[in-house]
């Protein structure tokens, strides 16, 4: 990630990295709704990581998205198998910051951002969570489950993601990069 000289991990992209890791999670405290075998639909989580990706780059989203799975899982776990806990917290939620290739189009960032973690859902609830879809095949099943919060998820990402002045932040972020 320090590899080029455009980007670098200095303080303030660091202190970047850790409003945003912390705004997620204080907007993943707000849950509208939970589902019982994991998974809700919250006030916005996955904004902030999707909107850092925006303005720094994919890498820093990814590594803020990472570190919001981090602590999603130490706040509240969810554990059948550690490669659940890799494909539900770590990949999922790093993917969130995929979202920065569309970094000017915010509805496709929200897109991309949230269908990766989607992707990575229902992988886990097809060999992890089978056991939960009865008769109904697992795979039909953990894309109906998944989609189910996902959807709403989007729909609110993508609202909110609408209405911010992201380029307007992004100046104001270099400017205030460059001044020192």
């Amino acid at each position: 990630m320090n590899n080029s000289k455009k980007s670098k991990l200095d303080v303030k992209t660091l202190a970047l990295i850790g409003i945003t890791v912390a705004l997620s999670v204080v907007l993943n405290a707000i849950k509208i709704y939970t589902f019982p075998q994991g998974g809700s639909i919250t006030l916005g989580s996955m904004v902030p990581v999707i909107f850092l990706s925006m303005v720094l780059g994919v890498p820093y989203g990814c590594l803020a998205g990472f570190l919001f799975g981090l602590l999603d899982l130490i706040l509240d776990p969810f554990v059948i198998h550690p490669i659940q806990v890799l494909l539900d917290y770590f990949l999922a939620f790093g993917l969130l910051g995929i979202g920065g290739i569309f970094k000017n189009n915010k509805i496709l960032a929200a897109i991309l951002s949230v269908s990766c973690r989607f992707v990575c859902s229902v992988l886990s609830g097809v060999v992890f969570y089978s056991s939960f879809a009865g008769d109904q095949n697992p795979f039909i099943y953990s894309i109906i489950y998944n989609g189910s919060y996902l959807v709403p998820e989007l729909i609110i990402t993508i609202v909110i993601l609408y209405f911010l002045p992201i380029e307007r932040i992004k100046k104001s972020i270099y400017n205030s990069r460059t001044s020192l």
